[in-house]
């Protein structure tokens, strides 16, 4: 806490404090958690007693919205500082904790869905090949690996944040440590290096796997279609489901990380453009809103988007059993069984290529 004390000055005042924020933000920030959390609860819930957990995608479905689940805990905390004026009453680890999970949320969320992608590619275009890879073992090894990960890339965000009292506006904000509190060499490449990694490993590089993954899939899916046209309406609603997905995280935190990318090129400039830094902390808090609500779409892509969904909570909600015979179709399950179909047009088409290279 002897940052807090010793407090600091902003150049260019308390940017982005305006009343409409500290208004809105919060009514945000609680609608999100109520709906998050009843959302990723319907879907752990559905997935845990009613779908077949040796299944891959539901594996790393669970993941993610267990993963959801550990960020929308900390937005009561988030509602409280914005509604109070920025002022943090949680204190010095509350703040790393908070602001850690915030990151690691965000890369859990992202690496999940290129798993998740990534399996979808190999079970349709790699049916066979794929099989000794595609096992609930490997599933959860992969998401050990992710959360190790992730908690890895997190803790430099987390040391990096702290209490901090500034003193020409009298508040104590939870914020990023300022280079004038320590001035030091090591702080200054350590942020540099946290939102360099936050932008590539959080987005560039999963979406340029993801995007990947979908074409090869379209690609291949679109070659089959001339064998078997009955399976167009099944091979759109396959891609339909993946895309939604990725579209969805992708409209939630682009405009959170153009105005991140902002905001770092305003830390390395030499000189203070206090316009600039207005207009990025007013707009950051309205972009981290979109961000987190990402929490709150995953349920409704993964899970409401699914047919059977609705029958599968409804039979939660009435505690009725599952029943050992047959369980009830999922939207994962949907997906393995699409999987399937399209890895049999697929095999059709490459044999239908090799019988035409005989003749």
């Amino acid at each position: 806490m002897q940052n807090s004390t010793a407090g600091i000055n902003l150049d260019c005042g308390m940017s982005g404090s305006h009343q409409f924020i500290f208004i809105l933000i919060p009514i945000v920030y609680s609608s999100t958690f109520v709906i998050g959390i009843i959302g990723n609860s319907m879907v752990v819930a559905v997935i845990f007693f009613y779908m077949n957990l040796k299944m891959v995608a539901n594996i790393f479905v669970l993941n993610l919205a267990i993963s959801d689940l550990t960020f929308l805990i900390t937005l009561p905390m988030w509602a409280t500082y914005t509604a109070r004026g920025y002022q943090w009453p949680f204190g010095g680890f509350l703040c790393k904790a908070t602001a850690g999970l915030a990151t690691f949320n965000l890369y859990t969320s992202i690496f999940f869905l290129t798993a998740l992608s990534i399996d979808r590619y190999l079970a349709i275009v790699h049916p066979v090949r794929s099989l000794r890879f595609r096992t609930p073992l490997y599933a959860r090894i992969t998401c050990v690996v992710i959360w190790l990960f992730a908690l890895i890339v997190t803790v430099p965000i987390a040391l990096t944040r702290d209490v901090i009292y500034i003193t020409n506006t009298n508040t104590t904000v939870c914020g990023t440590l300022h280079l004038k509190i320590e001035s030091t060499k090591w702080l200054k490449e350590l942020l540099l290096a946290t939102s360099v990694m936050k932008s590539l490993l959080g987005f560039v590089v999963p979406l340029i796997i993801i995007i990947t993954c979908y074409c090869l899939i379209s690609r291949a899916l679109l070659g089959a279609r001339h064998i078997q046209k009955s399976s167009r309406s099944r091979d759109d609603e396959v891609l339909r489901m993946l895309a939604v997905a990725v579209l969805a995280f992708f409209l939630c935190w682009v405009p959170h990380q153009v105005f991140h990318f902002m905001e770092l090129i305003s830390q390395l400039s030499k000189e203070k453009d206090c316009t600039l830094e207005e207009i990025i902390d007013t707009a950051m808090p309205f972009t981290i809103c979109l961000a987190f609500f990402n929490s709150c779409v995953n349920p409704i892509v993964y899970g409401f988007v699914g047919r059977n969904f609705r029958k599968n909570l409804l039979q939660l909600l009435r505690c009725a059993p599952s029943g050992p015979a047959r369980p009830h179709p999922s939207i994962s399950s949907k997906m393995s069984t699409l999987s399937f179909r399209a890895s049999e047009v697929l095999s059709l088409t490459t044999k239908s290529k090799a019988s035409s290279d005989i003749k």
